[in-house]
């Protein structure tokens, strides 16, 4: 199984927070774990946010910058390509969406295409994981009429 975080949950690998436990657990069974491009930047942003808010030391702020810049390269990273751009535009509109919320999902589906393999989604917005569930129930059920035509 791979497992895709979108940025609330990928945070929680690097900062001990409520879900933390949980995001760990889902990725103990995972094969690899996926995230969008958009992640790094805004993992990055939310890791300086905290540290303005001293929710981090600096020192803690420095070791959690190169925990994700290790582990990076071993996440398989949806490009934002216009192929995504475009899907996360309608995605926006049609589940009232924010814009990177809407790119996250838009790789997600785009890894649940191209992948042979089971995908979960992970994300701790409410209204995006809704979004997820949603539009997989959606290609599931257009690949299953396609397929009885």
């Amino acid at each position: 199984m791979i497992v895709y975080l979108d940025t609330s949950s990928l945070v929680k690998l690097y900062v001990e927070e409520d879900g933390s436990d949980e995001v760990r657990q889902l990725l103990g069974d995972a094969e690899a774990v996926a995230t969008s491009a958009v992640a790094y930047p805004e993992a990055r942003a939310a890791f300086a946010r905290l540290s303005r808010e001293r929710h981090l030391t600096p020192a803690a702020h420095r070791r959690i910058k190169a925990a994700l810049d290790a582990d990076w390269p071993r996440y398989v990273v949806v490009h934002v390509t216009d192929a995504v751009c475009l899907r996360a535009g309608e995605l926006a509109e049609r589940r009232a969406l924010r814009g990177f919320d809407a790119v996250h999902l838009a790789s997600y589906l785009a890894l649940v295409e191209s992948a042979d393999v089971d995908l979960a989604f992970s994300s701790f917005d409410r209204s995006l994981a809704r979004a997820a569930t949603a539009e997989r129930r959606r290609l599931r059920s257009s690949r299953r009429d396609r397929s009885r035509r």
